[in-house]
C-alpha cells in the first residue's frame, strides 16, 4: 500500500488525540503525574501515526514499528499510572491495545492480499 492511504495509521493518530484529551474529558487535569503522561503519550501516538503513514514500506511486525513501540510504552505507563488515576490509566491501556489490534488488521490484510496475488 502507498503512503498516506492506510486507515490504520489515521486510527493511530485518532487514538493519540483521544489520549491527549482524556484528562480533560475525565476531569482529571489536577494530577501532576498522570495528566502530563497522557499528554506526552498522546502526542507520541499521534506522531507515530504520522511516521507510519509517511512510510511506504509495510509494517513487518506488530510491535517493532513506530506505533507498536509507542503502544508498548503507553501500556506500561498505563499500568504504572493505574495506581493513582484509574480513569486515565484505563483510557491509555485501552488505546494502547487498540493500536496493536489496528496494526494486526493491517498485518493480516497484507497477508491476505499477498496470497491472492
Amino acid at each position: 500500500m502507498t503512503a498516506w492511504r492506510r486507515w490504520q495509521d489515521y486510527a493511530t493518530m485518532a487514538f493519540g488525540v483521544l489520549l491527549f484529551i482524556s484528562p480533560f474529558a475525565l476531569g482529571e487535569t489536577s494530577h501532576h503525574l498522570a495528566s502530563p503522561a497522557a499528554y506526552v503519550l498522546g502526542v507520541f501516538l499521534f506522531v507515530s501515526g504520522i511516521v507510519a503513514a509517511a512510510t511506504r514500506e509495510p509494517r513487518r511486525s506488530l510491535i517493532v514499528n513506530a506505533p507498536g513501540l509507542v503502544a508498548v510504552v503507553t501500556l506500561i505507563a498505563a499500568l504504572v499510572i493505574g495506581f493513582w488515576v484509574p480513569g486515565i490509566s484505563l483510557t491509555a491501556g485501552v488505546l494502547a491495545i487498540l493500536t496493536v489490534v489496528v496494526a494486526a488488521t493491517l498485518r493480516l490484510g497484507d497477508r491476505s492480499e499477498s496470497k491472492t496475488a
